[in-house]
């Protein structure tokens, strides 16, 4: 059983912090002024070391509960590091204001500013550091059997296959899914090496054995009348319960909530681009981007355009209506790479390898996205973005949008030249689903870090693409 370890564990964390910033404040006193590299003369200060150290009084306990307010202290099973790494960075980040603020009070105008710099880069990289290596201790000790969360799960649904799939995928979490009941799936079906155990009444019996460290609720939509009293013998059993609802697929991976006189409202589609300083923002970044890439640029469109009207007949850029924001169609542009075809041969559908149309020089053009460079013309017009999903022509949409659950939200946001589903390999004949999926995170997850994160991640992946034919 974890739930006695996991108390003793938070608290050996808390000394640990503890230690970590009474080490950094201490290491930071050294190099600001005992080593050759202080600013000033080694050893001279404006307050002496013991009001320097004096301050551990107070710093030591408040960055501890920063921390704790920061949930660093909660279970880190599902955390992903860097997400862990944001919260010692935001915690410290407030610590350093408050710590200015308490010397403009103090009235202490002398306190180095530069060795609460040194402090403050100190700590965040020591906290991170010894907070790694603990966690891939734990996930050690995980994989060899050890310090593991024996959970149960109550109902088969596509949430419980769901979370089987995530617990299965990430062995370094030490969970172990006893298995899962149910009153309609019958006992002894199996899901990934997970079986159905029995009924949810057989909870009576389990519960009281307490042999288990977390209940899962995944029960299915149809089964949502006996939630509450499922939820109340749980937690009478003090066995920590969380809810995976089946219609998860419904909500984005971040919803927004909304308080209605204290009813909590869960908005199905959060679309950060809708608030209008995100999108002028955006646009900004847009017109600049465009601008500098049409520049940089230049000398490869210029050798692209001769090479296509030496290499084939035909007219050297290729128009063709894609359909953009608000479902609005819009010409878009791109070098022409295959030969000069007629309408229906155009709506053949999505060029496959070895399609005969492509012509070799336009083979290369695809092969390194130097095709689409005339969109940065598109983006200056405002009819699309340098990041968004890929725009698809009229007659796919009417398709998609019957065959695909919200295939139609990708178009809230302005289409892109590349995307977090292109870098992730889905383009061109790829699977439209997964990179639906992809667009749906992109959008609902949208912020200007991403987009640089993409655009950055675009170089060394976008450029170049096997499924581009």
């Amino acid at each position: 059983m974890i739930k006695d370890n996991q108390t003793y564990f938070n608290r050996l964390h808390v000394v640990l912090d503890g230690v970590v910033v009474i080490l950094s404040y201490l290491l930071s006193w050294y190099i600001k002024f005992m080593t050759a590299f202080a600013s000033t003369t080694p050893g001279v200060t404006a307050y002496s070391a013991r009001t320097y150290f004096s301050m551990l009084y107070f710093i030591v306990p408040l960055y501890l509960i920063l921390y704790s307010m920061d949930s660093l202290y909660n279970s880190k099973r599902s955390k992903q590091i860097r997400n862990e790494i944001f919260e010692i960075v935001r915690s410290n980040t407030i610590g350093i204001v408050v710590l200015m603020v308490v010397f403009f009070v103090m009235n202490m105008p002398d306190f180095s500013r530069s060795f609460i710099a040194i402090f403050y880069g100190l700590n965040i990289v020591l906290t991170t550091l010894y907070r790694y290596w603990i966690r891939k201790a734990l996930y050690y000790f995980r994989r060899k059997g050890n310090n593991l969360k024996h959970v149960l799960l109550i109902g088969y649904s596509r949430a419980a296959e769901a979370y089987i799939d995530r617990i299965l995928s990430n062995g370094q979490w030490g969970y172990v899914v006893h298995g899962i009941l149910d009153d309609h799936v019958p006992r002894g079906t199996v899901y990934r090496g997970i079986k159905v155990l029995g009924m949810i009444d057989n909870l009576t019996y389990i519960l009281p054995e307490n042999k288990l460290d977390e209940i899962a609720i995944t029960l299915s939509l149809n089964d949502y009348d006996d939630l509450e009293k499922i939820v109340d013998m749980c937690e009478k059993s003090g066995v920590h319960t969380k809810f995976i609802p089946d219609y998860s697929s419904l909500f984005p991976s971040n919803p927004y909530t909304e308080d209605v006189l204290g009813l909590p409202v869960i908005n199905i589609r959060y679309v950060p681009l809708t608030n209008t300083i995100n999108a002028m923002m955006k646009r900004m970044v847009d017109i600049f981007g465009a601008v500098v890439a049409i520049v940089l640029f230049s000398p490869f469109m210029i050798l692209a355009a001769v090479g296509t009207k030496c290499t084939s007949p035909g007219p050297v850029i290729y128009k063709q209506t894609r359909i953009g924001l608000h479902s609005k169609p819009f010409t878009m542009y791109k070098f022409r790479t295959m030969t000069v075809q007629t309408a229906a041969e155009e709506a053949k559908g999505w060029t496959k390898k070895g399609d005969a149309r492509v012509t070799k020089f336009g083979s290369f053009l695809r092969r390194t996205s130097i095709d689409e460079m005339p969109q940065f013309f598109n983006v200056l017009m405002g009819k699309m973005s340098l990041v968004g999903p890929r725009p698809e022509r009229p007659q796919f949409v009417e398709k998609f949008k019957e065959e695909i659950p919200r295939y139609m939200v990708k178009h809230q946001v302005r289409p892109g030249i590349t995307g977090w589903a292109q870098i992730n390999g889905y383009r061109g004949d790829t699977s439209i689903r997964k990179r639906i999926q992809y667009d749906l995170y992109y959008i609902e997850n949208w912020s200007l870090g991403f987009d640089f994160k993409i655009l950055f991640l675009t170089i060394f992946k976008g450029f170049i693409n096997k499924n581009a034919y």
